[in-house]
């Protein structure tokens, strides 16, 4: 149960930093995929202070990283789970996640890169 719990917490954690209320995303760089038509790459990094939610939500293309710096995470009526730093991430296409606070005290620091459609919005968030 506890790797179900740490897998769904990893799958949970990226992407959607950008929307946290304080969260602090620095986009490094966005280029077009060659020999993808109507595809872009974007690379980023993310820092998600304690008490920084991130709300559920997909993407219109891939999202993968690496935790950079590790710390705690906690969705609705769970118990906290420790989010490793060195943990990659992988969330797919049109695939709900996110819905967690960042608890104890230390921040979050991911590195990400999406590939996702071009003129689209970097993330939806997904409606009750």
């Amino acid at each position: 149960m506890k790797t179900r719990t740490t897998l769904l917490a990893l799958l949970c954690i990226a992407a959607y930093s950008a929307q946290a209320q304080d969260a602090t995303r620095q986009e490094l760089r966005r280029v077009d995929l060659s020999g993808a038509p109507g595809m872009e790459v974007v690379l980023s990094i993310t820092e998600l202070k304690p008490g920084d939610e991130i709300s559920a939500h997909f993407h219109h293309g891939i999202e993968t990283g690496y935790v950079l710096e590790g710390g705690m995470i906690q969705s609705a009526g769970q118990t906290p789970v420790a989010l490793a730093t060195g943990t990659p991430i992988m969330n797919l296409r049109d695939v709900p996640h996110g819905g967690f606070k960042v608890v104890g005290e230390k921040t979050i620091k991911l590195l990400t890169v999406h590939v996702i459609d071009k003129g689209k919005p970097q993330y939806d968030t997904v409606r009750k």
